[in-house]
């Protein structure tokens, strides 16, 4: 992610700027809590607490890091940059499993808000290069583990 842009929805931007907020102001003064407390058990070399927070402010400042990097880098897809009849980041695509005739709807996002479990996949995906560009009725396959799957698009919709 040296230079590259982070390409988000206005949803994950959003997202990640209170999850950035969220860590200034209320977990950095809880684990300052937790250090001080720490401290006052005595023996810094002994103290678990005291090691504990440290690691997990370590932790935070990293992440604290990371996110102000990337929103500085974010670039927000808008419905104006979604074209509606072909897929793109920001699109919602409703698929067809063609082997269990199961349909699952996706939202196509950069990598940075791909979350599987909320049916959010990064355009870097698997699934997310085989979709990308394709239209309404298109076959698609894509190559997984325990082989090809294939899904047919039933609608694009944009944001």
């Amino acid at each position: 992610m040296a230079n590259d842009e982070v390409i988000l929805t206005q949803e994950g931007l959003e997202k990640l700027e209170d999850e950035l907020r969220e860590l200034k102001t209320v977990k950095r003064k809880e684990l300052a809590e937790r250090l001080k407390l720490a401290i006052s058990y005595g023996d810094l070399k002994e103290n678990s607490e005291y090691h504990s927070a440290k690691d997990d402010q370590a932790f935070m400042e990293t992440r604290i890091l990371i996110l102000e990097k990337m929103l500085t880098k974010a670039r927000v897809i808008t419905s104006d940059n979604v074209d509606s009849n072909k897929v793109s980041i920001g699109s919602t695509v409703l698929l067809n499993d063609i082997e269990f005739a199961e349909k699952i709807e996706y939202q196509v996002v950069g990598p940075a808000e791909a979350d599987v479990a909320n049916n959010k996949i990064s355009y870097e995906s698997p699934l997310g290069k085989e979709i990308m560009g394709k239209e309404v009725g298109s076959v698609i396959h894509v190559n997984a583990p325990m082989g090809v799957i294939k899904y047919e698009l039933l609608e694009i919709k944009s944001l």
